[in-house]
């Protein structure tokens, strides 16, 4: 299970800088494009983001991570390139 939260951290980073692209490179030169884009991007950064705290809560008494390590791992989330640190820090040897 190490091994798919790692690769959900991944995605939902890449995802959550995906979002973050549409809205500051394609929304004020192409309206339209923005708004076709927003709703598959924003769906699946949505899910991979529900996946990615499911996945830690279920991940917390297996991997041993104190209360500290749990909320840096969940606030990480909400962060840009913030999974890309936990994975890199906490989930590089899976």
């Amino acid at each position: 299970m190490l091994k798919i939260f790692k690769i959900t951290a991944i995605l939902e980073g890449i995802s959550y800088l995906v979002l973050f692209s549409n809205m500051l490179f394609i929304k004020p030169t192409n309206i339209t494009l923005y708004k076709t884009l927003l709703f598959p991007i924003g769906m699946s950064h949505g899910l991979l983001f529900i996946g990615y705290i499911l996945l830690a809560i279920l991940l917390k008494s297996a991997q041993k991570w104190d209360f500290k390590t749990f909320m840096l791992i969940l606030i990480a989330s909400v962060i840009p390139f913030g999974t890309f640190y936990i994975e890199y820090k906490y989930l590089k040897n899976a």
